[in-house]
């Protein structure tokens, strides 16, 4: 039997997912969360042998709860399934040690099978975007400038940035400028918009 945890925000695709992994003799879905900051503690206690996740989730987005369980508990596998096929993304899922990237628009018998490999530790991609991601240059932002850009993202300023990142605001102003110039942006607001849809942020 395969233990499987599905995370994921939006209850009517989780509760579908669930449903449908319930049809399959080997799999049984022993947790469910709705926050990518619930994942590790519910991979710690259920011991899941595959993780489903979302990559846009409050709390932690998905890529992070991956890396986060990955660094914890590698036993379990994690996959990631979204709706944002974005190369960047399958380049940070990657990198997060994910077993898996599929699309939610992935057929359900796909779904199925992605998770039995993923649970015998074979690796499932999504094959168009795994040829576009084979040519998508690197993130050039260090992970300090990503952590600056995501905030600045999110429409915090200067002054609060430097407070949760526990910065000066000089410095935030300066990590901002350098992100601009490696962006080829015209200004804050156009790099969050480069970097959300290279899937960097």
């Amino acid at each position: 039997m395969i233990k499987v945890l599905l995370a994921d925000d939006h209850h009517v695709v989780r509760g579908a997912l669930a449903a449908l992994l319930s049809l399959e003799p080997d799999l049984e879905v022993v947790a469910e969360v709705d926050r990518g900051d619930q994942v590790l503690p519910a991979v710690l206690r259920h011991r899941p042998d595959v993780a489903v996740l979302d990559i846009d989730m409050p709390g932690a987005d998905g890529l992070t709860a991956a890396a986060a369980v990955h660094e914890a508990h590698p036993e379990c596998r994690t996959l990631i399934l979204t709706g944002h096929g974005k190369p960047g993304h399958l380049r940070r899922a990657l990198t997060a040690h994910a077993g898996g990237f599929l699309l939610k628009t992935a057929p359900p018998d796909e779904l199925v099978a992605g998770i039995r490999a993923v649970a015998a530790g074979r690796r499932v991609l999504d094959p168009n975007l795994a040829l576009t991601a084979w040519d998508l240059a690197d993130n050039p932002l260090t992970p300090r400038e990503t952590d600056v850009l995501r905030l600045a993202a999110e429409g915090a300023e200067a002054p609060e940035i430097a407070e949760r990142l526990h910065l000066s605001a000089g410095t935030v102003r300066n990590y901002l400028t350098a992100v601009v110039d490696k962006l080829n942006a015209r200004n804050r607001t156009d790099a969050a918009r480069i970097a959300e849809e290279m899937g960097w942020i």
